[in-house]
């Protein structure tokens, strides 16, 4: 998320002059600080809908990998980092998915 975050921040910072590029870093930004302090304390209901504000990044990094051959290796950091932040989100809440009792048997089937 750091990683990403600090990305992110570079593409912005680059991409505008000086005061539209701080706003345009704190737009980019907002969808990463939001689950922060949830995600730090391992909520996983937080972790879950994390996972949601991955897209606009793909999105974004796709696209600007595409179109833009100035921000081509960038771009691709900021989907390679997007991708292994969604991965890292999945693994946690497998690993931390609450245990279950034994199923009841299946009804019989009708004759």
């Amino acid at each position: 998320m750091l990683v990403l975050g600090l990305l992110v921040l570079a593409a912005a910072l680059g991409s505008a002059p000086w005061p539209a590029s701080l706003l345009l870093a704190l737009a980019w930004l907002a969808p990463l600080l939001l689950p922060l302090p949830g995600v730090l304390r391992g909520s996983r209901r937080t972790c879950a809908w994390a996972t949601l504000c991955v897209g606009p990044y793909l999105i974004a990094g796709v696209t600007e990998t595409i179109a833009n051959p100035a921000w081509r290796a960038l771009a691709a950091a900021i989907v390679f980092a997007g991708l292994a932040w969604f991965v890292a989100l999945i693994r946690y809440l497998r690993v931390t998915r609450p245990e279950t009792g034994p199923r009841p048997p299946a009804p019989p089937a009708p004759a």
